[in-house]
């Protein structure tokens, strides 16, 4: 996952100032908080989370495929 360092923030600026994490979301669409200056935390917008939990039937379908692929002999050798 690529970051956008504007959209960083430091777990106690986000605590003080969380208006500021509201604002960079309402910009850039996420912001990631550091913990121990690792990324811990991702904000983003409420009506993003349907979007980011649901899988397109085309990737379902591709994924699908592989799968049969990579184990076509072992469903060849269930089926009999």
């Amino acid at each position: 996952m690529k970051i956008d360092t504007n959209t960083i923030v430091s777990i106690t600026e986000a605590n003080q100032n969380f208006s500021k994490v509201a604002r960079i979301v309402d910009q850039y669409g996420s912001a990631v908080i550091l913990k121990n200056n690792t990324p811990r935390y991702l904000v983003i917008e409420f009506q993003e989370v349907d979007s980011l939990q649901e899988a397109d039937t085309d990737e379902v379908t591709e994924i699908s495929n592989r799968l049969l692929a990579r184990n076509a002999e072992v469903y060849k050798e269930l089926a009999k």
